[in-house]
C-alpha cells in the first residue's frame, strides 16, 4: 500500500496513511456543491406526499359521509317495514271490532258493555290514525287496481253510475304513508 505524502508548514513531510479518506472528503465536498437544489426537490416530494395525503383524507371522509347516509336511509326502511308488518296484524282485529259493532245494532245488549266495546274500538282507530293508517272504504269512486280488488262486477241500480265505479266495499283496504296494505275489496259496476 502506497502511502500519501503532504507537506506540513514550515517544510515537514507527512504520511496519510488513508488516502481513502482523503478521496472520500473530496467526494463529499462535491455532493454539497448544490444544497438548495437538493432541498427544494426534498420539498417537492414532500409537498406532493402531502397533497396525496389530503386527497386520500378527503376521499375517506366522503365515504364515511356516505356510509352514514346509506345507514340512516336502511334504518328508516327497517324501521318502517316493521311499522308496516306490526299495523297489519292489527288490521283484522279493527276489521273483526268493526263487525262486532255493526252486529250489535241488531241484537240487545247492554248498554255499558257496548259502550266499552265502542271506546275501546275507537282507542284501536286512534291508534291507527297515529301510526298514519288510513282506511281504502270509499264507495262511488272509480276503481283502481292499485288500491282495490274487484270480487264482483255487476249491474248498477242507478243509471247515472259510470262504468268501472266502486258500488260497494265488502272488505276495507288499508294504507300507510300513501303505500298500500291491503287492497280493499269491492264490487264494481259492469
Amino acid at each position: 500500500m502506497e502511502k500519501n505524502r503532504t507537506e506540513q508548514p514550515g517544510g515537514d513531510e507527512k504520511v496519510n496513511d488513508r488516502p481513502d479518506l482523503q478521496e472520500d472528503m473530496e467526494s463529499a465536498e462535491g455532493l454539497n456543491e448544490d444544497p438548495l437544489a437538493e432541498k427544494d426537490e426534498m420539498i417537492e416530494q414532500l409537498t406532493g406526499e402531502l397533497e396525496q395525503a389530503k386527497q386520500d383524507v378527503l376521499r375517506k371522509v366522503a365515504e364515511m359521509d356516505n356510509l352514514k347516509k346509506r345507514l340512516q336511509k336502511e334504518k328508516m326502511q327497517i324501521f318502517q317495514e316493521a311499522k308496516k308488518s306490526a299495523l297489519e296484524s292489527f288490521i283484522p282485529i279493527r276489521d273483526d271490532l268493526k263487525r262486532s259493532l255493526q252486529a250489535s245494532e241488531h241484537i240487545d245488549l247492554d248498554k255499558g258493555f257496548l259502550s266499552g266495546i265502542q271506546m275501546v274500538a275507537g282507542k284501536f282507530e286512534k291508534v291507527l290514525t297515529d301510526f298514519g293508517v288510513e282506511p281504502i272504504d270509499e264507495e262511488r269512486v272509480p276503481f283502481d287496481v292499485d288500491v282495490h280488488d274487484a270480487m264482483l262486477k255487476q249491474p248498477s241500480e242507478d243509471d247515472s253510475v259510470e262504468s268501472n265505479t266502486v258500488l260497494k266495499v265488502v272488505e276495507p283496504g288499508y294504507k300507510i304513508d300513501n303505500r298500500v296494505i291491503k287492497h280493499a275489496k269491492v264490487i264494481v259496476s259492469q
